[in-house]
């Protein structure tokens, strides 16, 4: 005899397998799917050796996460390396220690390095005058190794070790704390042909970080220097300009509008390439009220060049999946709220980033309010967005009309879970019936091919009787529990 908890566990079962069945035929949703995937969707395919070994994006914002693979997996940034220079080259101006019409002037050491094949370079001239402006520029486009060691030496007043220490020191600073500089420009010091001296750091070090600390490292260089993206969002620079030295080049930067790969709302950051990191890549877009920010590392290898295009097909991808996936609006209005099965009261309107077509979550957290996120922050040294909340309190005169109102407000998730359970029994009696049929109809053939015999059961049908007698007991079983 069937007992309640029999004909629930039954349902159960029914339930789960027909939910597993279901789901092995819908289609994963937009947000789901991995690079490979969306990529293929989105327009911009990426070729499998052409995966990224890692990469991230997040919001520039507020710092949080919307996509990661491998972000924490130890890299040689190459070129990119060459932000931190910038970093600190704008934090030494905003102390007041330059600014970006002081110059730099060129002498023999810089001259060398600027003819070294090895590394990309730009040209200098030996005892010219080389602005801030114009060395930003170089370091930022071209990728100028002599412009990048100009600038760094301006900012640590040619104490070379000592800038790469300044390097480490901000690093840790900000929460990279996978990250470890020997340069200030992602080429080795050996590299220099004794021209980059730093007593005390390893010549041969190669410097190693993560997407989560380059990205990390890019949040707080667009919070703090937004003005940085004048050098980085342009297809073509000319340095120089108005001077028998001026020099125009073109962006390595694909993905920036007018440019090979062009992404609506790309305005920067910076490209690195080497033999150990192959192609790496910093971007940020902005598209109406939302930037973003995303770091991909170690596309394709150095020994097949198509990796520095190949980046930006997947870079363009990771963007166009964020931008797609996700939306930035209003989630509560100011003033009262039901949370969590708590009534509280928020101190102004709540905003945050969420994907399409999802009801979020929120999390509760001594009088404070904020988004549940899977991914979660791009580093625990950034806050989550949160707004200050109290939890509603109730004079006694007032609680009957407070539970009416509770009463009031739960009455349309019961109908819901009602005519849900209706539905589901429903459906289990239709598939009950029908194998029920299934089964005398077998029977009947069966006796036919017989021909005098009687009707008989089967293994075949007395399987069919079995399970069409079970989901109706199941309908029956749903309906008890109404």
């Amino acid at each position: 005899m069937f007992t309640k908890k029999t004909l629930f566990k039954t349902t159960s079962c029914f339930l789960i397998m027909t939910c597993f069945l279901l789901g092995s035929f819908t289609q994963k949703s937009y947000a789901e799917e991995d690079l490979m995937d969306f990529a293929e969707k989105s327009g911009f395919p990426v070729k499998e050796n052409y995966r990224p070994k890692a990469s991230i994006v997040i919001d520039a914002d507020s710092g949080q996460i919307l996509w990661e693979d491998q972000p924490d997996l130890s890299w040689s940034p190459a070129s990119i390396a060459k932000v931190m220079t910038m970093y600190l080259a704008l934090e030494a101006m905003e102390q007041g220690k330059f600014n970006l019409d002081t110059t730099v002037t060129a002498t023999e050491k810089y001259v060398d390095i600027s003819q070294l094949y090895a590394l990309s370079n730009n040209k200098i001239s030996l005892g010219v005058d080389y602005p801030v402006r114009d060395l930003f520029s170089m370091v930022a486009v071209p990728s100028s190794n002599v412009a990048t060691l100009m600038l760094a030496n301006l900012v640590s007043d040619n104490d070379e070790a000592g800038f790469i220490r300044k390097m480490n020191e901000k690093a840790a600073e900000l929460g990279m704390t996978n990250t470890t500089y020997f340069n200030c420009s992602g080429a080795q010091i050996s590299a220099f042909d004794g021209l980059y001296q730093a007593e005390g750091i390893d010549p041969n070090g190669d410097n190693k970080s993560t997407a989560r600390d380059l990205a990390i490292l890019t949040y707080n260089l667009l919070k703090k220097y937004p003005d940085v993206l004048q050098f980085t969002s342009k297809p073509v620079v000319t340095t120089m300009e108005n001077t028998p030295y001026a020099e125009t080049f073109e962006t390595y930067n694909y993905s920036l509008p007018g440019a090979k790969y062009g992404y609506d709302g790309v305005d920067g950051l910076k490209t690195g390439s080497s033999p150990t990191g192959g192609f790496n890549y910093i971007a940020t877009a902005k598209k109406g009220d939302i930037r973003l920010i995303e770091v991909v590392l170690g596309v394709g290898d150095w020994s097949d060049q198509e990796g520095e295009y190949e980046r930006h097909l997947a870079g363009n991808a990771i963007l166009d999946h964020a931008f797609s996936t996700y939306e930035y609006k209003k989630l509560l209005s100011k003033g009262s709220n039901k949370i969590n099965k708590k009534e509280i009261n928020l101190e102004q309107d709540f905003y945050g980033f969420v994907k399409k077509d999802t009801q979020p979550s929120f999390k509760l957290v001594d009088g404070q309010l904020s988004l549940t996120n899977n991914y979660g922050q791009v580093s625990p040294n950034i806050p989550v967005h949160s707004v200050r909340y109290q939890e509603s309190t109730s004079p006694a005169d007032d609680k009957p009309s407070a539970k009416h109102e509770k009463k009031n407000s739960s009455a349309p998730s019961k109908t819901n879970k009602t005519e849900y359970n209706y539905l589901v029994s429903a459906i289990l009696a239709i598939l009950g019936l029908l194998l029920l049929v299934f089964s005398r109809v077998f029977r009947k053939r069966i006796a036919g091919v017989r021909r005098g015999s009687r009707k008989m059961a089967t293994p075949t049908t007395r399987f069919l009787f079995i399970l069409g007698a079970l989901l109706l007991l199941s309908a029956i079983g749903v309906l008890l529990f109404l």
